[in-house]
């Protein structure tokens, strides 16, 4: 099996019960994981969020999704006329670690935090997240490759690593932790590669022959299906599969490079 080619496969891990009882839906788990890149949201801040060793489990998440109006009455910028819905809705939440967490929500920090500060402290990461991998588009076929092979390569490994048929999940098929780091993983790494790499394409896929293109426009539309069917829009079978063709397009265009 091409291990590139599967990088879409539907997650065989069983989805722990934790994660099922939690007021804050998978929605808008995958939408804050998404946009937040993985990164803490405050600003100067952008720890990553998962990492690959520790304990019992080689991977783990840090990443803590802190309501920005207090879920509690009594807890920071409490507002009592939300409904339990739009207090645990994305709109509401921000990704952090545990430091900024805990600052944002100190009682003697209400007054330097206010609900709007933390709206644009969100909207300001989740621009930067966008536009950390946006320099100028490339001009020749292995440039843009140079830049894609990269992006794929980190796809892969979170594939290997993290995915349905990594050690980790055969060994752990109902792991909390291990259907975690995979969810944040897709939502961090693999979404936000995706979209980079469909940037660089949609400002560059001129350059490449007709046949090419096709190849590329496959991917792009498995790009967009997947990341809808992450964010929970769209069932699983309406989207396309990885091309190998694409994975076979980028690294036959660096070996002609070399």
């Amino acid at each position: 099996m091409d291990v590139v080619g599967e990088l879409s496969l539907v997650a065989s891990f069983a989805v722990p019960e934790k994660l099922k009882t939690m007021a804050i839906t998978q929605k808008s788990i995958k939408i804050l994981w998404s946009a937040s890149g993985g990164l803490c949201a405050f600003p100067e801040c952008r720890q990553r969020l998962t990492f690959s060793e520790a304990g019992e489990y080689a991977p783990y998440t840090l990443g803590e999704m802190a309501h920005i109006c207090g879920d509690q009455p009594g807890a920071n910028r409490h507002d009592a006329a939300q409904t339990p819905q739009e207090r645990d809705d994305y709109q509401n939440l921000i990704l952090l670690c545990p430091t900024h967490h805990s600052l944002i929500d100190r009682a003697e920090n209400e007054g330097r935090f206010p609900v709007e500060s933390l709206h644009q402290i969100k909207a300001d990461h989740e621009a930067f997240v966008r536009l950390r991998l946006h320099p100028d588009p490339a001009t020749d076929k292995q440039a843009i490759a140079r830049e894609i092979s990269p992006l794929l390569a980190a796809n892969h490994q979170v594939w290997l690593n993290y995915g349905p048929l990594s050690d980790l999940a055969r060994k752990n098929p109902n792991s909390d932790a291990a259907y975690a780091v995979w969810l944040s993983e897709r939502l961090g790494t693999i979404v936000p590669n995706n979209r980079r790499i469909t940037e660089i394409l949609g400002d560059s896929a001129q350059v490449f022959t007709p046949e090419q293109q096709r190849i590329i426009a496959d991917f792009q539309l498995h790009a967009r299906g997947y990341e809808r069917w992450v964010a929970d829009e769209i069932a699983y079978e309406g989207v396309v599969r990885f091309p190998t063709a694409f994975a076979d397009l980028i690294q036959g265009t660096l070996h002609a490079s070399a």
